[in-house]
């Protein structure tokens, strides 16, 4: 009979106790929910409190005793380094590293020299989906024709600019706040400055003598936004979206230079609050990256119906801001030709072009990186290649600095990779199981390939290609909202299930992706998914309709197919 001993320990231990078996001290391992990329301790929620004492009951002759006083005992760090793991950076990406280096028992740092959150938190995802919640309640409330389908009397809607930009801003506080506080209390340092590599395992913090060593370096330093040459910005009148998301004013008109996610959402706030929008496309289509089927049916609603036009096949070639009561003067070439097409006078215009990765003074020449346009190249596992092509051992690089996919989501999985990697765990990343969403009034959302990657790819490849649709006006829950204006389309192999890509243009799209992006990383078959069962009356029957639609030959057995470097 196996003696035991009972250990006695704070809250605050109990992350380096977790080990690699999923049953190991389960019964009181924090449960760990993820919000757009950010772990449940970012939203304030906490599984244990940092003063509660917690007695653990171990079995004197299992291995687990051994992990537990291994864990306990200086957090398994090698005493030659200051550090198991040091990240630079503190968006969503870092974080998602940083949390998961806890979990496995690494002595852990991060480093940031602007706040904590990064662009998500800050100056992206975060504060804009609050202004793009107000633009869905203005557009309920202006919309009398959906509100009488629906019995509803409501009065003319208004908006306090003031009070919607502070929504926003309390907001992305409320967040930076509560992922600050989250990382503190797991263990995880945060150390101030810009941080520079000095040369393998150490990092210099900021313009002080502060050196830092660690076995393992991840840079997740993020990106900022792409402002093409020829335009000026100053903040006011001609803004990035940096500046938008303060909405300091709702102008009249406003141009939008660029039509992808940034773009369409910010036509979205700004059209749900009065204004007039142009856009301005380089590329011959609004809506370049989306499923072109998709793109025209957003078009449709997202656009035409709205006070939107738009300018494709050109370039801003020069913006001036808005000076002595003249207003914002926009100069088009072709963008072929590159001869002047037309000259505008807006209001205000934001530049939606992109972002550029934020790489600059990362001491990057003294590990022998050259970057590729401003992204650090990187191999399938994140490591970082140097300019002779050689991997820089210990140094990794994820999120929008390596430029692989540029979602704080993607970053924040990339982290958790590299970690499984430093840890014992080969792991490779699926890119193509990444979701992506926009969040327009219907939402957007997408997973794998569009329509004519796949083409292309079974052309490469030898096989066929098939397409299965489905309308939301068919499903119940959303003709019970009056929201049924929506498309679901999947992209597959009929020869053997597999999922290529799908996209979903409607109500809550961005929620009900996952289903598709789970089984394209799990792997899993359309024959198998047709058995799954769905709540009715749900918006998920979408789904469950299109995966039973699609026609697929005699059953394969489901197998976790191998991971796809992308």
């Amino acid at each position: 009979m196996q003696s035991s001993i009972s250990l006695s320990i704070s809250s605050s231990s109990l992350a380096p106790l977790r080990s690699n078996s999923a049953t190991d001290f389960a019964h009181f391992a924090p449960i760990n929910l993820r919000f757009c990329g950010l772990r449940r301790e970012a939203l304030g929620f906490s599984s244990l409190k940092h003063s509660d004492s917690k007695r653990v009951h171990i079995s004197a002759g299992s291995s687990s005793r051994r992990k537990v006083f291994a864990a306990l005992s200086g957090n398994g760090s090698p005493s030659k380094f200051d550090y198991d793991l040091l990240i630079i950076g503190a968006g969503v990406g870092g974080h998602g590293a940083a949390l998961h280096a806890v979990e496995k028992g690494l002595k852990t740092a991060i480093v940031e020299g602007d706040v904590v959150g990064g662009t998500c938190v800050n100056r992206g995802c975060v504060p804009s989906k609050a202004l793009l919640a107000v633009s869905g309640r203005m557009r309920e409330l202006q919309n009398e024709h959906h509100l009488k389908a629906l019995g509803l009397q409501v009065s003319a809607a208004g908006y306090d600019r003031q009070g919607v930009a502070d929504h926003a801003n309390n907001l992305a506080s409320k967040i930076r706040n509560n992922l600050t506080n989250s990382m503190k209390a797991l263990g995880v340092d945060i150390l101030t400055g810009v941080g520079t590599i000095l040369g393998p395992q150490k990092v210099q913090i900021g313009s002080s003598d502060k050196i830092v060593t660690a076995k393992d370096i991840i840079i997740a330093t993020g990106s900022v936004p792409f402002v093409p040459k020829g335009i000026e910005v100053d903040g006011k009148t001609v803004i990035t979206s940096d500046h938008a998301l303060k909405l300091e004013f709702v102008p009249e008109w406003i141009a939008i230079v660029g039509s992808g996610y940034i773009g369409l959402e910010f036509s979205d706030v700004y059209t749900a609050l009065g204004s007039e929008v142009t856009f301005i496309e380089a590329l011959d289509q609004l809506m370049p990256g989306f499923d072109p089927e998709i793109g025209k049916l957003a078009q449709r609603v997202l656009i035409n119906p709205r006070k939107i036009d738009y300018h494709t096949g050109v370039f801003a070639s020069k913006i001036t801001p808005a000076k002595d009561g003249k207003p914002v003067t926009i100069e088009l070439i072709d963008a072929k030709t590159k001869e002047l097409k037309d000259t505008l006078e807006v209001d205000a215009a934001l530049i939606a072009t992109g972002r550029a990765p934020f790489t600059n003074g990362l001491g990057l020449e003294n590990i022998n990186v050259a970057t590729q346009r401003g992204f650090i190249p990187v191999d399938e596992r994140m490591r970082v290649i140097d300019a002779n092509g050689k991997m820089v051992p210990h140094v990794y690089c994820i999120g929008d600095a390596n430029g692989k996919m540029m979602l704080a989501h993607a970053a924040s999985a990339q982290g958790i990779s590299v970690v499984e990697q430093v840890t014992g765990r080969d792991h490779v990343l699926n890119h193509l199981s990444i979701p992506a969403a926009c969040f327009t009034h219907p939402e957007i959302s997408m997973v794998g390939l569009t329509e004519p990657q796949a083409r292309e790819k079974a052309q490469k490849e030898g096989f066929e290609v098939s397409v299965a649709k489905t309308s939301f006006k068919a499903n119940t829950k959303a003709l019970a909202e009056n929201e049924g204006e929506g498309l679901a389309k999947l992209i597959y192999r009929p020869d053997n299930g597999e999922i290529l890509g799908v996209h979903i243009f409607g109500l809550h799209a961005a929620d009900l992706i996952h289903e598709a992006s789970n089984a394209i990383a799990l792997g899993t078959r359309i024959q198998d998914i047709k058995l799954a069962v769905h709540a009715h009356p749900t918006l998920s029957e979408v789904l469950d309709e299109l995966f039973k639609s699609a026609k697929v030959e005699a059953h394969v057995p489901s197998a976790v197919s191998e991971p796809i470097a992308v």
